[in-house]
């Protein structure tokens, strides 16, 4: 493993003084009296717990940078000479037939009422943190011209400054649901989905409520947990106002505002910021169920659940009791995570890592199937960004794993392409960007695209984010064809995992997956002393 450093990251903008550094605790070898910083515990000093997340808190993602002993990268994939398989039928398997450009990588997931997907990814819970605010049209444009699905997060309605509530303290009026939901709708193509998740607070406030009645929404989501963190969302808000605002409504904000001591801290400018959180989720299987039953009541026609870096446990409850609610896909977010609102320690040293946590469950999943049990479809995430990442995690989880979620490299996408509009208001377009061209019909490579899908009338109302989430989007589908092509797979379907090989004996033990040297043995064998 590479060398951590607890006591000093890019992600808390802390660094230690001394190159020689003690593993465990990040501390200098030689802490001086008279240092003037700047480590962790140097902050900690001066600013306590404002320490604990990334900074500068809602500008920023962060991803938990820990080398894990086992990750995806000591799985490969294979390639064949021999073969094709997932070709529609009829057709053969040949050199005119079997290429490329000819692998479908399109997907579906859900129990009866299937959602189809044009590429088998998307989008993280883009909830209610200020950077998913402020980009929304970005993002959700963007997968809804990919043909992907959009996921909007938890506590979205409780932090909207024009909520309104009813006698019953349920929604009456949500401005940013309601803006968000319509964004997406207004390009959906018909292929992913808007599905809207819940929390403790959500649940309260009526989301699932609102949501399917003013907007007809037909996907809810359910929230025990994600990759990154183990407690509820967090956010910061600058003012004493809105933290009481928020309090009321039946947030936990810390520290207290309604504290004297703390509004007098306030006031003296040492405290700058409240934290908004979310309550604990606390889970039992006939809640669990009668909830599922609820919603579908009020005519959901899809209910998802995402889960996160729980122990073995938690994930056998969400297989297990998600069988036995008939869920549609069941996301299962490995750590360590990224995320713009999570305590960085907490990404970087809480939960399963994502190759451990997968393979227990593709493990768990086929033991449910073997007795008879329908298995919900299943996504993985936690740290993906490419296409060979969604190709690995399709194959190791087969055949239930339907599509990849993505957090982060998702979203950088739809920030890029909003400040290349920027840099060309201001006339500063960098040379990363200037060696394309001027206009983004030089710049951005899908620009063509997407003005085929929308029409070039509308293309003035498209965000320059969305086309650079479509030409990523793009990136990931072309690039997966190719491994697939190489694996002779020519199909989501076709995907297995014997497609993949361990490159080291512990990766093999971990995942299931055969050892390099193992893998495909006695075939060959057999072909050599038959």
């Amino acid at each position: 493993m590479n060398l951590q450093r607890p006591n000093a990251n890019d992600a808390s903008q802390t660094a230690n003084r001394s190159r020689s550094v003690v593993p465990g605790s990040g501390l200098c070898t030689r802490c001086i009296d008279g240092c003037r910083g700047n480590c962790e515990v140097f902050q900690a000093a001066l600013r306590g717990r404002e320490v604990i997340y990334p900074s500068p808190f809602g500008s920023i993602t962060a991803g938990g940078d820990k080398d894990y002993p086992v990750d995806y990268s000591h799985l490969n994939i294979h390639g064949y000479a021999l073969g094709g398989e997932g070709l529609p039928e009829g057709v053969e398997a040949n050199p005119d037939n079997c290429t490329f450009p000819k692998v479908d990588v399109r997907t579906e997931y859900g129990w009866d009422i299937k959602v189809k997907m044009l590429a088998p990814v998307f989008t993280g819970a883009l909830g209610s943190t200020e950077i998913a605010r402020r980009n929304w049209e970005h993002f959700a444009v963007g997968a809804a011209i990919s043909g992907v699905t959009c996921v909007c997060g938890e506590n979205v309605c409780g932090i909207d400054p024009a909520l309104e509530l009813d006698s019953k303290g349920k929604i009456k009026r949500a401005p940013d649901m309601d803006r968000r939901i319509e964004t997406y709708k207004r390009y959906h193509r018909g292929y992913g989905e808007l599905l809207v998740q819940m929390n403790v607070e959500d649940t309260r406030l009526g989301v699932a409520e609102y949501v399917i009645e003013k907007h007809g929404l037909e996907t809810i989501e359910l929230k025990w947990g994600q990759g990154a963190k183990c407690i509820g969302g967090e956010i910061k808000v600058d003012s004493l106002e809105r933290a009481l605002e928020l309090q009321r409504r039946g947030y936990i904000v810390t520290p207290d505002p309604s504290d004297p001591v703390v509004q007098a801290a306030f006031r003296d400018g040492a405290l700058k910021q409240f934290e908004r959180h979310s309550r604990l989720g606390f889970i039992d299987e006939e809640g669990f169920l009668a909830e599922c039953d609820r919603l579908r009541a009020l005519g959901y026609k899809r209910i998802t659940l995402k889960t996160g870096a729980y122990g073995l446990r938690e994930l056998a409850m969400a297989l297990k009791w998600g069988s036995e609610a008939k869920i549609d896909l069941l996301t299962i977010d490995g750590a360590p995570g990224g995320t713009g609102m999570s305590p960085w320690r907490m990404m970087e040293e809480w939960g399963m890592p994502s190759l451990y946590l997968h393979s227990a469950a593709a493990d768990f999943a086929a033991r449910l199937a073997a007795r008879g049990k329908r298995v919900p479809d299943l996504a993985f995430g936690g740290g993906f960004s490419a296409e060979d990442h969604v190709f690995k995690a399709l194959a190791l989880g087969s055949p239930f794993v339907k599509a990849v979620c993505m957090g982060r490299a998702l979203m950088i996408p739809g920030m890029v392409g909003k400040n290349v509009g920027v840099w060309m208001n201001n006339g500063g377009l960098p040379k990363t960007v200037s060696q394309y061209g001027s206009t983004p019909e030089e710049i951005f490579v899908c620009w063509e695209a997407v003005s085929a899908i929308v029409g070039r009338d509308e293309m003035k109302n498209i965000p320059l984010g969305a086309v650079g989430f479509y030409s990523y989007v793009d990136k990931l589908r072309v690039g997966l064809q190719q491994l697939m092509a190489g694996a002779r797979r020519f199909s989501i379907p076709a995907l297995r995992r014997d497609d993949l090989m361990s490159l080291t004996e512990e990766c093999a033990r971990v995942t299931g997956i055969p050892y390099v040297m193992d893998a495909y043995r006695e075939e060959a064998e057999a072909i050599l002393f038959s």
